[in-house]
């Protein structure tokens, strides 16, 4: 029970500290967001009078005229009630409205690719270390050598040789302009087809790791006591290759995953920008170029509450398979 206390208790204050740098660094940043909603106004022909903009300063959390001791309780207070405020780069939406829209898209296409680049790594991992010293470990190095590609780099090559050159996907978008988002089967198949360039993009790009990592520890596992005494009881390579040693290898890739899970919500900057995907990569991005504080802060948020969920379950995970991690705690 103390194992589970202090990881709850560690996972809280991280969730402050990150919630209080969330709070300071988008202030940080040169400009203000009230004089870029101004701007933008005037551009459109409109007045603003000092009412006006004081007014504004209060909707964006901005008000100058407040101590910034005073602005950060006004903050806590307003995540509490589940206020992220109001967006500048998509005036007057709420933030937790622009989150909503464009997360689904970025937790399903990074989601979903992330969850297949760790399966065939770990299988592809598994195999080679087992059979190690074979052709197959001529897959490591293809497959590190993708890893190391630049990101924009292969993103575009696929996009001018599978796109522009053999029209087999379409080149950007996330589904369909002439369709109207739903549950409808010809909406849902349009936004597969639209999403399978970036996913293929995303598992070419990672699976490298994952095998890579899966087959080191493999070999390390296979020199362990306890699989030579499999080995010596008779039992059949395929049970002890995943019964015992690959049971005992997945382990760091699995937290390696949950990880990698909790930065799904982030989304990929330079994916989402390569095909114009409406996911939160593009939505951060716009955030930045438009000193737009409320969203980029919502976003923090929403990726630090993933990755400290991510890793509190990993926690919890191996506090439940491993009774050395509660042992060695407990003793400690």
């Amino acid at each position: 029970m103390g194992y589970y206390l202090r990881k709850f208790t560690f996972y809280l204050t991280a969730l402050w500290a990150a919630v209080t740098l969330n709070f300071v660094i988008p202030r940080m940043l040169p400009g203000n967001p009230v004089d870029i909603l101004m701007a933008k106004l005037q551009q459109r022909g409109g007045t603003v009078d000092p009412a006006a903009r004081h007014a504004y300063e209060l909707l964006l959390g901005t008000n100058g005229h407040e101590s910034i001791v005073q602005a950060y309780l006004a903050y806590l207070g307003n995540l509490l009630r589940g206020d992220l405020g109001v967006s500048v780069s998509a005036f007057p939406a709420k933030v937790s409205d622009v989150i909503a829209t464009a997360l689904p898209w970025t937790v399903v296409l990074v989601g979903v690719s992330t969850l297949l680049s760790f399966l065939l790594g770990i299988a592809l991992g598994a195999v080679v270390g087992w059979k190690r010293g074979t052709w197959l470990d001529t897959l490591v190095p293809a497959t590190t050598v993708l890893s190391a590609v630049p990101y924009f780099w292969l993103a575009l090559i696929l996009v001018a040789v599978l796109s522009s050159a053999l029209g087999w996907f379409p080149l950007n978008g996330g589904y369909d302009v002439v369709l109207t988002p739903g549950w409808s089967g010809e909406f849902i198949g349009s936004a597969i087809y639209h999403a399978a360039l970036p996913a293929l993009t995303i598992v070419i790009s990672s699976i490298g790791g994952w095998l890579l990592g899966m087959r080191n520890m493999m070999v390390s596992a296979m020199s362990e006591d306890y699989v030579l005494t499999a080995r010596a009881k008779g039992l059949r390579d395929s049970r002890i290759m995943i019964r015992y040693a690959a049971r005992n290898a997945v382990l760091p890739s699995v937290a390696g995953f949950a990880i990698s899970l909790g930065f799904v919500v982030s989304g990929s900057i330079v994916t989402e920008q390569v095909f114009s995907y409406p996911g939160i990569g593009s939505k951060l991005l716009q955030a930045v170029q438009n000193n737009d504080y409320a969203l980029m802060q919502g976003i923090f948020l929403v990726i630090t509450i993933a990755v400290l969920g991510a890793n509190l379950v990993v926690d919890l995970l191996y506090g439940l398979i491993d009774a050395r991690t509660r042992d060695r705690s407990v003793m400690a």
